[in-house]
């Protein structure tokens, strides 16, 4: 029987396929004494084998989608089953206790990973525990009998269905085959409605139910424009979304024809429609699909992605793609912003109550000034072959501002001495992301060459809300009059001071929020690259005037979230 699924639109389009669950099974077992020992041992034997071949599957799958580097983790998982200290000891436990496998690879995995996770001065070893924990969990999928969900081995159409998409989860998707997720958890700005973006897939998040609702090998309908899932869809249905879906294809074909066109409104007001990267391997993406700018260049991968800290000429050269790759338009790169959620193995950070709220970013950067110093040597070196700006993360105060823009002229001038080329003009911003900053925004406007507005934090800290908890999600509120006061507060300001102000948020490519962005006078929005030629494509039929109007309410008039959605419908005809 059809069934409708109401969920977040988090990523255009309209695809149909079967079910695929991405869901973690139940691997809970009992405690059992054993009679036959060999036999519990055998079991273990076929267990590891069954195991190691499924890796060399995995392994061959992923460097072929991924690429030999990704692929080399589950190197490391193969060579923990050939260990014969760690099966060895379960096999051990088995005839000693007498008591069943699962049990004792509980136990001597846990011991394994207590002993990894001790070694604080090796950050290499430490990262071992991991892999236990991947090669146990594996290995009792197959002493429990029960099938592990394996995203890098689908082979056929799918839309995947999971309670939400991890980094490793969508690092393995293929698009190939991957038409189409829904997923309970998640909004607009989560990962998996990211990344669904950047694969240029549809996507309903936030669904709350898919998982519960949708059973294996179903026929899925999932409409990312509308943000609607359709189980067992009937004929009927089938021929209204196929339908939709060719209306849609049409669509982004007249979108294509503005590739190479500049971002203009109907009253002929230009505008910057920017792209946000994480590496250099993004920018053929940002060029293919129109950018004039990159907005935001997120410079955490050369960290992330390295198991001791990235060497100046590492991120000289990633910096330096990037910059050519854009051919003389301007690259934002966000210094480091590590901390919150995104934690390095090699630069152990303090246990904290609040991460989020804690030490990170810019925090980080002015307590650690070697590593900061590095990477803007690294970002001044490069300048010499595009067009840099640099923006600081998490600037609360004028003094944090004034201390990072002081290190920064210290290292300009040091490599101006050594001879070393260095741009002439280089941008120096700041990211507009922490309310107290937004309400001094006329004093900072004052040292900082631009603002770049990160609605994605500006929110949850306005909210006090953790934009990453479901039950508080609902206050996720990107057209919150309170929030739009913040943004206008800020765009003012800059503008006051002769200054541009941009936006880096997922906000900046929302169809919604744009014409309320346009009104109050954003110069840059920088987005997903496939949402650029969608939002140039609506500024053209947009007058600046009327947008003004219409800002001038949301800010002054409105009083929830809805008021501004109904008032930006109502007057765009979306």
């Amino acid at each position: 029987m059809t069934e409708m699924l109401k969920g977040i639109a988090a990523s255009d389009g309209i695809a149909r396929a079967k079910a695929y669950l991405l869901v973690q099974p139940d691997l809970s077992f009992s405690k059992k004494s054993i009679d036959d020992v060999q036999a519990e041992v055998d079991r273990l034997h076929k267990a590891v084998a069954a195991s190691s071949a499924e890796l060399k599957l995995v392994r061959e799958t992923a460097a072929k989608s991924l690429g030999e580097e990704e692929a080399q983790v589950f190197d490391a998982h193969m060579m923990i089953l050939d260990d014969p200290e760690f099966v060895g000891a379960i096999e051990s436990g088995i005839k000693d206790k007498k008591v069943n496998a699962e049990q004792v690879l509980s136990d001597v995995s846990a011991n394994f990973i207590q002993m990894f996770e001790a070694m604080t001065d090796n950050p290499y070893m430490q990262e071992r525990a991991a892999d236990v924990r991947d090669v146990t969990k594996r290995l009792m999928s197959h002493l429990l009998g029960v099938t592990l969900p394996n995203p890098s081995l689908i082979d056929e159409e799918v839309i995947i269905i999971a309670h939400d998409l991890t980094p490793s989860d969508t690092a393995q998707l293929n698009r190939k085959y991957v038409k189409g997720f829904i997923t309970d958890l998640g909004g607009r700005t989560s990962h998996s409605a990211i990344m669904a973006r950047s694969l240029e897939i549809p996507a309903i998040v936030g669904t709350e139910k898919a998982t519960g609702e949708i059973k294996a090998d179903q026929m899925v309908i999932v409409d990312g424009n509308g943000g609607v899932g359709v189980i067992d869809p009937s004929a009927d249905d089938v021929k209204k979304y196929d339908q939709a879906a060719k209306d849609f294809a049409a669509q982004k074909a007249e979108w294509e024809k503005l590739k190479n066109e500049k971002t203009i409104t109907k009253d002929g007001k230009s505008f910057i429609t920017a792209a946000n990267i994480g590496t250099p391997n993004d920018v053929p993406a940002a060029v293919d699909n129109g950018a004039e700018a990159v907005g935001l260049f997120r410079s955490e991968f050369l960290y992330m992605d390295s198991a001791e800290l990235p060497t100046e000429d590492e991120q000289f050269k990633a910096y330096k793609a990037a910059l050519e790759g854009m051919n003389g338009n301007q690259v934002v790169v966000r210094t480091m912003d590590i901390g919150g959620d995104k934690h390095l193995s090699y630069l152990p950070l303090p246990e904290e109550m609040n991460p989020f709220l804690g030490y990170r970013a810019i925090r980080i950067s002015l307590d650690r000034q070697d590593i900061f110093r590095t990477q803007l040597r690294a970002l001044l070196r490069a300048s010499h072959y595009g067009n840099l700006a640099i923006m600081f993360p998490m600037i609360a105060t004028v003094n944090e501002f004034k201390q990072a823009k002081a290190i920064y002229e210290e290292e300009r001038q040091k490599l101006i001495d050594a001879g070393t080329p260095v741009a002439d003009k280089i941008e120096v911003g700041m990211m507009m992301e922490i309310p107290a900053a937004a309400v001094i925004a006329d004093k900072l406007a004052k040292y900082a060459d631009f603002f770049s507005i990160g609605t994605n934090d500006l929110i949850q800290y306005s909210m006090a809300a953790d934009r990453g908890n479901e039950h508080v999600s609902y206050l996720y509120q990107p057209y919150n009059p309170s929030i739009l006061r913040l943004v206008k507060r800020t765009i003012d300001a800059a503008h006051k001071e002769g200054k541009w102000a941009g936006m880096c948020g997922e906000a900046a490519g929302d169809p919604i929020m744009v014409p309320v962005l346009l009104g109050l006078g954003l110069d840059e929005y920088s987005m997903s690259a496939t949402s650029i030629l969608k939002i140039r494509s609506l500024m053209r039929r947009l007058d600046t005037a009327d947008m003004k109007k219409i800002a001038d309410q949301a800010v002054t008039e409105a009083e929830t979230n809805e008021d501004v959605i109904n008032l930006v419908k109502k007057a765009t005809n979306q």
